[in-house]
């Protein structure tokens, strides 16, 4: 199998050097992937529908670190396991965007600074949704409920 992506043992080049992906863009298509599946999968199930030439220890690896994140599921069968997704791929972006704003001791500059950069599209977007989200815990709280101060009494 031809593999260039680096130096052999000795240290020098054995071929081109393959574009590095990032953490994030890997774990991406191994969701993506798992989601392919239609229900549990194995890793070698994984590694083989993924492009390119990941080592299944990368695979491996990748899914233990998305199911540290809570992103998979994994069940044991035999011994091995196959893994499910809990999350979707805007649902990983979701977390990764809630952990850098948990790392942060001044949520609203942080907030404020995201707000600020996004597209006027987006912004709308977001508002939208804020809004909807309002609404939402609105109703579910319903006539008389702690937020409800004008409700009837009755």
């Amino acid at each position: 199998m031809n593999r260039p992506t680096g130096t052999d043992g000795d240290g020098t080049q054995d071929g081109p050097r393959l574009p590095r992906r990032g953490q994030g863009q890997l774990e991406s298509q191994v969701l993506t992937v798992l989601r392919s599946a239609g229900g549990p999968a194995t890793a070698g199930w994984v590694q083989e529908h993924l492009d390119g030439d990941l080592a299944y220890t990368t695979v491996i690896t990748i899914l233990s670190r998305l199911h540290a994140k809570k992103a998979v599921t994994r069940t044991r069968q035999g011994r091995s396991y196959v893994w499910t997704p809990a999350s979707d791929v805007a649902g990983l972006a979701a977390l990764r965007m809630r952990r850098v704003l948990d790392g942060e001791s001044d949520r609203e500059a942080v907030l404020a600074r995201f707000v600020s950069a996004l597209s006027p599209g987006d912004e709308a977007r977001l508002r939208a949704l804020l809004s909807r989200a309002a609404e939402d815990a609105d109703a579910e709280e319903g006539p008389g409920g702690p937020d409800d101060s004008a409700a009837p009494e009755g």
